[in-house]
C-alpha cells in the first residue's frame, strides 16, 4: 500500500512542522480519510509510535516533491545526456536549455532545487534518525524505520554527489549555531557515509512486505544501491557481491517491457524500488505528483507538458525489432497499446512514454498522470551491473549470463530479434553492456551519469558542449554559497 505523508519542512529546520497526512492509500486504489490540516509544535510530538510512523511515512510522501522529481531532476539528472532534449515550445521554460548544451550558471533556479530537495529529503531521514531512538515502541519496527530512514537518506546523498562532487555531510540535525554553516566533504568522504547508511539499513530492512506496505524500501533495495554506489566508485567486487545477494532474493523480470511501466502493473516483480504516487479525489495536496505531467504529450487533454523528450540519437540506438524502442518513446501519429491516438501535429515528435499516463484517467483540476510511480530502481538494472561487475572481473559467463538475460525479456519470445551476445573478449562485452543499458534505462535518469563514470563523456557530450574538468559535475547553487559566506566553495570552471 503507498503509505506516504506530508510534512512541510525549513531547508534546515531543528523541528518538525505537521500538516496533514500526505496520501493513505491501497493496493486497490481505495483511500482512507486524510484529516483536516493543523500543526503540531516540535515538543508535543516524537512521543509515542504513531509519531514514528507519521515522520517516516513523511520521508517517502517526500521523494515525490516537485524538487525531486520535476524540473530539477529533468534538468540535473537528464537533459545533458544525448538521450534527450529540453521539448515543449521554443519559449517554453527555456532555461532548461542550459543544461542540454551545458551553458547553465551557478545561479540558474534548478542548481538550486536539485541541492535544496536533497538537503530536505535529507533533514527528514535525520530527525528521525535523531528522535526514534528515543521513543519507546515496538523494537523491530524501531531497528526498521531507522534502516528505512538510512535507506532514503543514502539515496539523496547518493544523488547529491553524482550532482555536485563534494557536498557538506549532515548527518544530524543542527543544535547549535556552529553546525549550520558546513563546509563541504570531501565525496570520498561522502560515499562512505553512504556505504555505512547501506550496509546498516541493508542488515535490518525485510526482503518483503505484506500489501499493507507495500513500496516501503527492502533488504533488496539496500542492496542494490549500495551495488550502483559501489559501480560508480568502480568496486567491482562489491559490485559483484551485492548484486548476487539481490539476485538470490526471488526478483523476476516483468514478462512485458511496456507494460512494466503501467500503472495497474506498479511495485511489479521486477520492481526495487519506486516513488510511490496517487490521486487521491477531493485532495488536490495530496496528489501532488508532477513526474508525469511535466512529461506527458503536449498539445492533448490528459496529457502535459512535453518537456524532457527523446532525441533522434536514442532512436538510432535501438537494433532492429527491438520492443523496447516503442515501450519507451511514444511517436507523433501512434496509436498507444492503451488506445490514446496521438496527433500528428505538434511542438515535439516525440515524448517519454514511461512516464505516460492514459489520456482517460486525466480527472479535471488534478494534474495529469498524479497515479504514476517513479521507478528508481529494477531488477533489468541489477542484472546488467551484475553483468558489468563479472566482465570487468574476468567472469565472462556470468557477464554474458546477466546481460542475455535483460535481452532475453526484451526480445519477448520473437526468436528474430536481439541474438544473445556470445562474445568473449572483455572490451566487446563492455561496449554491449554500455548499450544495453542505454536501451533497457532509457528516460529513466540514468545515461547522462553513466556515461562519465564510464569515462567516455567528451566523446559522448562533446558535440553538445561539454568540457572535460568542469562539466563533470554542475556549479554548487551560488545562493548557497553566498548565504554560507564563502565557507561553501565553487566547482572549477563555474
Amino acid at each position: 500500500m503507498k503509505r506516504l505523508i506530508q510534512f512541510y519542512i525549513q531547508r534546515i529546520s531543528v523541528s518538525v512542522i505537521l500538516t496533514a497526512p500526505f496520501l493513505l492509500a491501497g493496493c486497490s486504489k481505495s483511500f482512507l480519510d486524510v484529516p483536516p490540516q493543523g500543526q503540531q509544535p516540535n515538543e508535543q510530538f516524537w512521543k509515542n509510535e504513531a509519531d514514528a510512523t507519521k515522520a517516516v511515512n513523511a520521508i517517502y510522501a517526500n521523494l515525490r516533491e516537485w524538487k525531486q522529481v520535476a524540473f530539477a531532476a529533468i534538468a540535473i539528472e537528464s537533459l545533458g545526456s544525448d538521450d534527450t532534449e529540453k521539448g515543449s515550445n521554443t519559449a517554453d521554460a527555456s532555461f532548461l536549455n542550459k543544461y542540454d548544451d551545458f551553458s547553465v550558471t551557478a545561479t540558474e533556479g534548478q542548481i538550486l532545487d536539485f541541492w535544496k530537495g536533497q538537503y530536505q529529503e535529507i533533514n527528514f531521514c535525520n530527525q528521525v534518525l535523531d528522535h526514534v531512538p528515543a521513543i519507546t515502541m515496538d523494537e523491530a519496527l524501531k531497528a526498521r524505520y531507522l534502516a528505512e530512514a538510512k535507506f532514503v537518506r543514502a539515496y539523496a546523498y547518493f544523488r547529491l554527489v553524482r550532482a555536485y562532487g563534494d557536498v557538506p555531510l549532515r548527518l544530524k540535525v543542527p543544535t547549535e549555531a556552529s553546525e549550520y554553516n558546513m563546509a563541504r566533504t570531501p565525496k570520498a568522504q561522502v560515499w562512505a557515509a553512504i556505504e555505512k547508511d547501506l550496509t546498516e539499513a541493508a542488515a535490518v530492512l525485510p526482503p518483503n512486505y505484506p500489501a499493507a506496505d507495500k513500496g516501503r524500501a527492502t533488504k533488496g533495495a539496500a542492496l542494490a544501491l549500495h551495488a550502483k554506489v559501489a559501480m560508480y566508485q568502480q568496486k567491482w567486487a562489491d559490485v559483484l557481491n551485492y548484486t548476487n545477494q539481490v539476485m538470490a532474493l526471488g526478483y523476476t523480470l516483468f514478462p512485458n517491457y511496456e507494460q512494466m511501466f503501467r500503472i495497474p502493473n506498479e511495485n511489479s516483480s521486477e520492481s526495487v524500488f519506486e516513488i510511490q504516487c496517487q490521486l487521491i479525489l477531493d485532495s488536490k495536496d495530496a496528489s501532488n505528483s508532477q513526474y508525469s505531467q511535466v512529461q506527458g504529450v503536449k498539445g492533448v487533454v490528459g496529457g502535459g507538458w512535453g518537456f524532457n523528450v527523446p532525441t533522434a540519437d536514442l532512436v538510432s540506438e535501438y537494433e532492429p525489432g527491438d520492443p523496447r524502442k516503442d515501450g519507451t518513446i511514444i511517436f507523433r501519429g501512434e496509436t498507444t497499446p492503451e488506445g490514446d491516438v496521438i496527433p500528428v501535429g505538434g511542438d515535439n515528435p516525440m515524448f517519454n512514454q514511461k512516464s505516460y499516463v492514459p489520456f482517460r484517467l486525466f480527472v479535471t483540476g488534478y494534474n495529469e498522470g498524479a497515479d504514476q510511480n517513479v521507478r528508481v530502481m529494477r531488477y533489468a538494472e541489477v542484472l546488467l551491473m551484475n553483468a558489468e561487475a563479472a566482465n570487468e572481473t574476468g567472469n565472462n559467463a556470468q557477464a554474458l549470463q546477466s546481460l542475455n538475460a535483460v535481452r532475453a525479456r526484451a526480445r519477448q519470445g520473437n526468436p528474430a530479434i536481439l541474438p544473445d551476445v556470445t562474445a568473449t573478449d572483455k572490451e566487446t562485452v563492455r561496449k554491449a553492456i554500455w548499450h544495453e543499458r542505454r536501451v533497457e534505462l532509457a528516460m529513466e535518469n540514468d545515461r547522462y551519469f553513466d556515461v562519465i563514470r564510464q569515462g567516455r563523456a567528451a566523446a559522448v557530450f562533446g558535440p553538445k558542449g561539454f568540457k572535460t574538468g568542469k562539466n563533470e559535475v554542475w556549479p554548487v547553487p551560488q545562493d548557497e554559497i553566498d548565504i554560507s559566506a564563502g565557507t561553501l566553495v565553487q566547482n572549477p570552471g563555474y
